[in-house]
């Protein structure tokens, strides 16, 4: 796909992630034993916290081209919900 194709697909597959949560996973007690995977090049990575979580999130989609003000885009302020 052209750059320019990829910049009119509001959702390209090129950033699509999964996140998947372990048994262990606890919320109230902040305890996040959890991966994410990047869906097109299959990279994981594991995390211990939402900000581990974040933290590799933005680092992938660095990797991957895009600014980490770019993986907050679409981002309600102080939150985890898409916009819109």
């Amino acid at each position: 796909m052209t750059p320019s194709a990829e910049a009119a697909r509001p959702l390209p597959a090129q950033r699509a992630f999964v996140v998947q949560f372990s048994a262990q996973t606890n919320v109230e007690l902040g305890r996040f034993a959890s991966r994410i995977e990047h869906v097109v090049s299959g990279h994981a990575r594991r995390f211990q916290s939402l900000e581990e979580l974040v933290a590799s999130l933005v680092q992938m989609l660095t990797t991957l081209g895009a600014t980490p003000a770019e993986a907050r885009e679409g981002m309600h302020e102080g939150t985890n919900e898409p916009s819109g």
